[in-house]
């Protein structure tokens, strides 16, 4: 089997209710900048089975160069099904954000309205770990984590980001 040979930074999508107000908290609050919106009609969004009807996409980048789409379909989509833990419901959990200075982030979040899941934010979970987790309007699960040496963590970028 052949390894994925990507040519861009991984994407992810989530869909959901109210794309202005998840696209508003995600550029004013989260700080990603806003790519693009654009419209899909109904006949190219049953063709690549995403739903029935048509739909709306933003498309937001992080500084790092990840994005994720912010998916609204024309029909309003079923609620997600959500347990009063992070973990207590199987498949896409959360979305990690790899941070520096992450008391300083949570603090300007804060400052914002954000509230924390975790208690204290940040919290140190192993020696030179620290995280916290939060929800987006809609409830989908955002994580901050900073690590004392992000070269052990991840070698493979050691030199990559500064």
């Amino acid at each position: 089997m052949n390894a994925l040979h990507m040519t861009v930074p991984m994407e992810v999508g989530i869909c959901c209710r109210d794309l202005d107000a998840l696209l508003a908290f995600y550029t004013d609050v989260v700080g990603l900048k806003l790519v693009n919106r654009v419209s899909v009609p109904a006949d190219k969004a049953r063709a690549t089975g995403l739903t029935a009807h048509g739909y709306d996409v933003a498309r937001l980048q992080t500084p790092y160069g990840e994005r994720i789409k912010l998916l609204q379909p024309n029909v309003a989509p079923e609620p997600a099904v959500r347990g009063a833990a992070i973990l207590d419901r199987q498949g896409a959990t959360y979305l990690t954000f790899i941070v520096r200075d992450l008391a300083g982030v949570v603090r300007n979040l804060q400052a914002r309205g954000v509230v924390f899941d975790s208690a204290p934010a940040p919290m140190e979970v192993r020696p030179g770990t620290w995280l916290a987790f939060f929800r987006d309007p809609e409830g989908n699960v955002l994580e901050l984590v900073e690590y004392d040496d992000p070269a052990d963590y991840r070698p493979d970028l050691a030199g990559a980001a500064n």
